[in-house]
């Protein structure tokens, strides 16, 4: 098993949104290197088939905490349980998350609100809960799961993209804040990628999905995990989009956003 570099005990992974997609690859990449792992989602049976499964294939120790932690008080019930347990979380990946496509005149007020819970003040929450004990311990890892949308505004995903630059924002401020600390912050910076994300944001019929091409989630997760092992601030997986996103830089901005405009609109 892995160890941490101050006391020798195998390290633990904090795992939300671990069920499916980058989520549920996380952790099977954190267990495959012998890190234990808490894993949190919404459905304790689809959790304790997937620790189950990575118990037996690693050898590793998994335990389960069911939470929907687009509710306020989630975080703080997570955090309770956790250390009413006596567990000690040395890697906070912060994953869950959704989007919602569709103009922002027409959809759902109540979604929306629930996705700024989720991908920002729970993600917020969580940092602020687990990273004095890193502190004090002069060691640990926050992966903070963005978006390629982190670095652009996203017409018919408006959001959903604004949280994700959140993200993004947050996670460089307090990796340089945290700079000599011991502890690292990593913004992982998907683009499009083979998960159930697509469909729950239903827009898996964009150009951004049908026709630019997604990426391999497994794939995804094993960069995600290189990177923040290295201590890196900002991870893009895939050469395409970190090519397409040093483009944008130069850009005229109301150019890009009309180009991602058309990357969402159906095909």
């Amino acid at each position: 098993m892995k160890t941490d570099l101050t006391s020798g005990n195998p390290t633990t992974a904090l795992v939300t949104g671990a069920s499916m997609g980058i989520g549920l690859e996380l952790a099977r990449v954190l267990a495959s290197h012998g890190h234990n792992l808490i894993l949190v989602a919404r459905h304790r049976d689809t959790l304790e088939a997937v620790a189950g499964n990575l118990e037996g294939k690693h050898g590793i120790s998994a335990a389960v905490i069911p939470a929907d932690l687009s509710h306020v008080d989630a975080p703080a019930q997570l955090y309770d349980s956790i250390t009413a347990d006596g567990l000690k979380v040395d890697f906070l990946i912060n994953n869950a998350g959704f989007g919602l496509g569709g103009e922002f005149s027409d959809t759902d007020v109540d979604r929306e609100l629930d996705m700024i819970q989720l991908n920002v003040s729970a993600l917020t929450h969580l940092t602020k809960l687990f990273l004095p004990a890193m502190l004090k311990r002069k060691s640990g890892r926050i992966m903070n799961v963005a978006s390629t949308a982190a670095f652009q505004p996203g017409p018919l995903m408006a959001v959903y993209y604004a949280t994700k630059a959140y993200v993004l924002s947050f996670s460089e401020a307090i990796a340089e804040e945290l700079r000599d600390t011991g502890v690292t912050v990593t913004a992982l910076c998907p683009g499009a990628t083979a998960t159930q994300f697509a469909e729950t944001a239903q827009v898996s019929n964009s150009r951004l999905f049908t026709r630019l091409g997604v990426a391999n989630a497994e794939q995804v997760a094993a960069y995600a995990y290189s990177a923040m092992m290295r201590g890196e601030r900002v991870a893009i997986p895939g050469m395409r989009d970190r090519v397409m996103l040093q483009a944008e830089r130069i850009a005229p901005r109301a150019l890009v956003t009309r180009m991602v405009r058309l990357a969402q609109e159906n095909r």
